[in-house]
């Protein structure tokens, strides 16, 4: 596996004057790499469109070089003892533990070390358990793959070393796949074992660790008839360490699964805090990374005068670069400008490094062409992939760390590498959101997902409009708290997207950097979480769609996600003509709005949100135009199927493919611009900004601000 010439990430994604961020590269070069900051104002790399735009931003950081050096990482999730297990074996040594494997590689794979002591499985499936001086002892048949199976290994000073495999069966009956004694071996030479080494369990120790991909429940160890180590994962689940029952506490490295069914589940509860004893188990995985816990090389303390807005700390050596993005945010409670964009970091990290099922090398011509960003998580899936990747067994990766290199929060990125248009999502697009407030001469100010959760409302009160970018799709019941009081004590939220506000993520209250995301019920969605682990992990709440948990977006922005399609767009036509809505039209003598776009060559696309009564707070809703699939290229999302005849909203499924744009007022002086698609924001820069898409977008910004 080939590591990028150079590359780094910030210990943080956002931060206010005064606070510290932190940055940690690695470099091949032999020479030392440059380090230049810059202001972001559009990421699209397209020759056609914006291009690149970055202003210098050296008055806040000189251009400075730093010695190169390579720092690598390590993927694949453990538990590791915090101190040395320490026992001096005279006659006797039991290790138990139970297992479940979820599949077989080409490597062996590791249950548990302590010293010289390891027991292993192998790319068969059989088991060895491995003592000093070489010797071992082996199964004979292979254990199944996604079973439960209890592991006994013995070793006594008489002669004995045996290892029992038992297999728990549907049936819930013990069925003895092995045993072997030997007792040829002279052992009582060996004793007595005097061990002091730290317990590493699902990982060996050295450059290859061998990892686990499986469960592991209940791992103990006795030394002479006495219990000195014993583990029960079913305790503070929500923690990234585990206290000992005896001996020292676990730490687990890489963020392994908590909250997964154990071998006690039984269907009866589906909610590990009401019985954790069923959810005593630990999901480990060989390519689990959370933080790749580089050596820092260079900061920056955010300067006082430095403007709130988007910055990208570009670092370069031997023709090679990385740029990473960071943004910066206002004072808290000391807002700069009247118009906030809220951006999606949270969003941003969950799709961080997505390894697209249909990148193909063909794609690279058109990067090389463009100038655009060189790297693909396709090509560098050891660097960890997103939650909408799966682990090396096939289930879905439910957390995300911007403690890492993301490939995909990169200016000049390509989503869609295939594409006529730009191609852009998420970051990049959103950019076209950015481009288009510099363009049109109006201050902003930048808060993150992150300040949204941490602060609250008083991250956004005061700022007479709060604008989104083009997918704010995944939010803690903080940042939809937050949003809600906003727009219910009199503030303007405007949603410039479309699939927002859908997916219930949580951060960790240990380390808010690293994000759960289970894939419950239904949804659009990449993989499906398994029964009896639709509960998250970090706070034991329920997983999945906002939607399930009782907060549709209708109730907070009035549209929903309705229709996903290919990478395409279509115009929207206005429906609207009452005389109380002209000012949304002001200067537009156009019915038909975004029939162009660098997102899908049209302003409503990709992915639709509607209007539905029944889910909404019903507020006096106002639809300003509308955007149907006529050409059939869309699907009805999960959520609002029935049967393949028919659909919730009891109408042909062709009424319901489509984009909403609204408008209303609450009851409390708040109001709400919604635009319901995703490649709306792709629209705003065609034609140099001068379009109907942009002129809507200045009345309605107009109308929140007032200026």
């Amino acid at each position: 596996m080939q590591d990028v010439f150079i590359a780094g990430y910030s210990d943080k994604l956002s931060a206010r004057p005064g606070e510290t961020v932190t940055f940690s590269v690695s470099s091949r070069a032999c020479e030392a790499f440059r380090a230049t900051l810059f202001r972001s104002i559009s990421a699209d790399p397209n020759p056609d469109g914006p291009g690149i735009i970055e202003d210098d931003a050296s008055t806040y950081f000189k251009p400075s070089s730093f010695a190169s050096r390579y720092q690598g990482f390590t993927p694949g999730s453990f538990a590791q003892s915090t101190t040395d297990l320490q026992a001096n074996i005279k006659s006797d040594l039991v290790i138990r533990l139970w297992f479940m494997p979820t599949v077989l590689v080409a490597t062996d794979q590791t249950l548990l070390v302590w010293g010289t002591i390891s027991i292993i499985l192998d790319s068969q499936g059989l088991i060895t358990a491995r003592l000093p001086d070489g010797m071992s002892v082996s199964t004979s048949v292979p254990i199944k793959c996604n079973h439960w199976h209890s592991l006994e290994f013995k070793v006594s000073a008489s002669g004995v070393v045996a290892l029992d495999i038992k297999s728990m069966m549907m049936a819930k009956a013990d069925i003895e796949i092995a045993k072997n004694d030997y007792t040829e071996f002279d052992l009582a030479q060996m004793f007595p074992v005097s061990v002091r080494e730290p317990v590493r369990i699902a990982a060996s120790f050295g450059d290859a660790p061998c990892c686990f991909n499986g469960k592991i429940e209940a791992p103990e160890i006795l030394v002479d008839g006495s219990l000195i180590a014993k583990w029960d994962f079913s305790q503070d689940i929500s923690s990234l360490s585990v206290k000992a029952s005896a001996g020292p506490d676990l730490l687990l490295k890489n963020a392994p699964t908590r909250g997964v069914t154990g071998r006690k589940w039984d269907a009866t509860e589906f909610c590990w805090r009401h019985k954790p004893d069923h959810y005593a188990a630990i999901s480990f995985h060989d390519d689990d990374i959370y933080d790749f816990e580089w050596d820092s090389d260079f900061e920056l303390v955010i300067p006082d005068d430095m403007p709130s807005g988007i910055y990208i700390m570009r670092i370069e050596a031997e023709g090679h670069y990385d740029a990473m993005p960071f943004f910066v945010c206002p004072p808290l409670g000391k807002r700069r400008a009247d118009l906030c964009v809220l951006v999606s970091t949270f969003t941003y990290t969950i799709y961080g490094n997505h390894a697209r099922p249909d990148f193909a090398p063909s794609w690279l011509e058109k990067i090389s062409a463009w100038k655009a960003y060189p790297n693909n998580p396709s090509q560098y899936r050891h660097y960890g992939l997103s939650t909408y990747n799966n682990h090396t067994d096939g289930s879905g990766i439910c957390h995300a760390s911007h403690k890492r290199v993301l490939f995909n929060l990169r200016p000049g990125y390509l989503t869609f590498g295939n594409a006529t248009c730009s191609g852009l999502r998420h970051f990049q697009a959103d950019s076209h959101l950015i481009a288009w407030l510099h363009n049109q001469n109006i201050d902003y100010d930048i808060i993150t997902d992150d300040e949204l959760d941490r602060d609250g409302v008083a991250a956004i009160e005061g700022y007479k409009a709060v604008v989104t970018g083009s997918h704010p799709e995944y939010h803690t019941s903080e940042t939809l708290d937050a949003l809600r009081d906003y727009r219910d004590s009199g503030g303007g939220l405007v949603y410039l997207g479309g699939n927002g506000f859908y997916w219930r993520i949580v951060r960790h209250p240990e380390d808010p950097a690293l994000l759960e995301i289970r894939r419950s019920e239904d949804g659009l969605r990449a993989w499906a979480s398994e029964p009896g682990e639709y509960y998250n992990a970090f706070d034991g709440s329920y997983g999945g769609l906002w939607r399930r948990n009782g907060r549709p977006p209708q109730q907070l922005v009035g549209i929903g996600f309705t229709a996903q399609g290919n990478f395409v767009g279509m115009p929207y036509k206005r429906v609207c003509y009452d005389k109380n809505m002209d000012w949304v039209f002001d200067g537009i003598n156009d019915d038909l709005l975004g029939d162009f776009g660098f997102s899908g060559h049209g302003a409503a696309g990709f992915e639709l949100d509607r209007r539905d009564e029944k889910l909404d707070d019903g507020e006096d809703i106002t639809i300003l135009a509308q955007s149907y699939d006529e050409d059939n290229r869309f699907i009805l999302v999960p959520e609002e199927m029935l049967t393949h005849l028919t659909n919730l909203s009891g109408g042909p499924e062709a009424d319901v493919k489509r984009a909403d744009m609204v408008y209303f007022k609450t009851h409390t002086g708040g109001q709400v611009f919604a635009a319901g698609s995703i490649t709306f924001c792709g629209s705003l820069p065609w034609n140099n900004y001068e379009n109907n898409v942009s002129k809507l977008l200045r009345n309605v910004v107009r109308k929140f601000v007032g200026s």
